[in-house]
């Protein structure tokens, strides 16, 4: 039931540039808003550039406001290849992470210039996964891209170092635990990372580390070498994503079928429309107004499975008692917030709040009034995608929305 929010390293460019200088000189009612599809009709149409996503339980049978995809990978260049269903789409993230324990594949791994294997440390808001960075070509719809560094989560001769695990979050490196077989990030940025992780230093975030024989320790890793969005290696289709989910009443849904498009305004079948585009700052983030206050860390993620935004005390949503995850209000409560990209772009989002453990004990997997405390700021997860067509331009992307980053909707 856990939520998938990466911690964001990402520095923006200017505070980069900066730190290259310095270095030279020595994420009661029925809808979540509603809105129905903003993109034209013709989004989502068949076509080699669409891929089924579902929300459903996931492999683990325990999931809720989960959408899952299948992705097949390949050793580079070759026909051996494997195709992993139970895979989230996290728009709040980058890069594709699988568990080892359902690949079987001999992928290579991705070394440093000393011949060491390079071992990522990724962290979300609730957990780590640590694992090597190894190469596939990455095959999803009618795209595909060649030798992406992606991560196989867990199964390591090298256990995770202690920057890794000090932080005392439990690790996500099972079928149990990450309730899912991997995570595919296509969110807003071409690497998970990005600058910050090829600076060498303190400025590093420490995501990153070499493991020759003696043992892991921390190493910068150049951003093409980093754990990479495929969407940006696509031959084609490569300047976003399109994440198109129906409605869900208010009770919530048994499964629900939807389409994950790539590319905005490549085909026939991805235009903008009348979307409206929300750019974001070097971290992804736009503001949320509520209440007459601003929150400038807030942020669109299909990977995260509820509404999670504020605190209690700020929201007047009880949490439930079993939890502390989790708004249990004794009957829906309805809000109205307001999103405003850095374009200066903005409207208001009406959407729902119901009791977590009333929507639990269902035995529906899509919940569109499922959220959450996160103090400061609006975290606007699965249940925004509900009845809404929603689109990632990728950073440094053009697209007829503008140049990436962005979301749109």
């Amino acid at each position: 039931m856990g939520r998938i929010e990466p911690v964001r390293p990402r520095v923006s460019v200017a505070a980069v540039l900066l730190l290259l200088a310095l270095a030279a000189c020595g994420g009661g009612g029925g809808s979540s808003g509603g809105g129905g599809s903003s993109g034209g009709d013709v989004v989502g149409a068949p076509g080699p550039n669409v891929q089924p996503i579902v929300v459903d339980p996931g492999p683990a049978q325990n999931y809720a406001n989960g959408a899952f995809t299948s992705v097949t990978v390949c050793v580079p260049g070759t026909s051996t290849c494997q195709t992993i269903s139970g895979v989230l789409v996290d728009t709040g993230s980058s890069g594709l992470r699988l568990l080892s324990s359902v690949l079987t594949l001999p992928l290579p791994p991705q070394s440093d210039s000393g011949g060491a294997p390079i071992l990522e440390c990724n962290q979300f808001e609730d957990s780590y996964q640590w694992g090597p960075v190894v190469l596939a070509d990455v095959k999803i719809a009618g795209e595909q891209a060649a030798s992406v560094p992606i991560q196989a989560i867990g199964t390591s001769a090298f256990g995770a170092p202690e920057a890794c695990t000090q932080a005392g979050l439990p690790p996500q490196e099972t079928v149990a635990s990450l309730g899912a077989n991997g995570v595919l990030g296509v969110g807003l940025f071409r690497q998970d990372c990005g600058p910050a992780c090829a600076l060498t230093g303190s400025q590093n975030p420490g995501l990153y580390y070499s493991c020759p024989s003696a043992g892991c320790g921390p190493t910068a890793v150049g951003v093409n070498q980093q754990v990479l969005n495929p969407v940006w290696l696509f031959a084609k289709d490569n300047n976003g994503v399109i994440l198109q989910l129906p409605s869900v009443p208010a009770a919530g849904s048994l499964t629900l079928n939807g389409s994950m498009i790539f590319g905005i305004g490549t085909q026939s079948n991805n235009g903008l429309g009348s979307a409206k585009v929300y750019t974001v700052d070097d971290v992804g983030y736009f503001t949320t107004a509520y209440q007459g206050n601003s929150y400038p860390r807030s942020f669109v993620d299909s990977g995260s499975n509820g509404m999670y935004f504020l605190d209690s005390a700020t929201t007047g949503l009880t949490l439930c008692r079993d939890t502390a995850d989790f708004y249990c209000p004794p009957s829906p409560v309805g809000f109205t917030a307001t999103n405003r990209g850095a374009n200066g772009t903005s409207a208001a989002v009406d959407f729902t709040i119901a009791n977590a453990d009333v929507l639990f004990n269902t035995p529906n997997a899509a919940m569109v009034n499922l959220g959450g405390p996160n103090p400061g700021a609006f975290d606007w997860g699965l249940p925004f995608f509900f009845g809404r067509t929603v689109y990632t331009g990728l950073e440094g992307q053009g697209t007829p929305g503008g140049v990436g980053p962005y979301f749109a909707y």
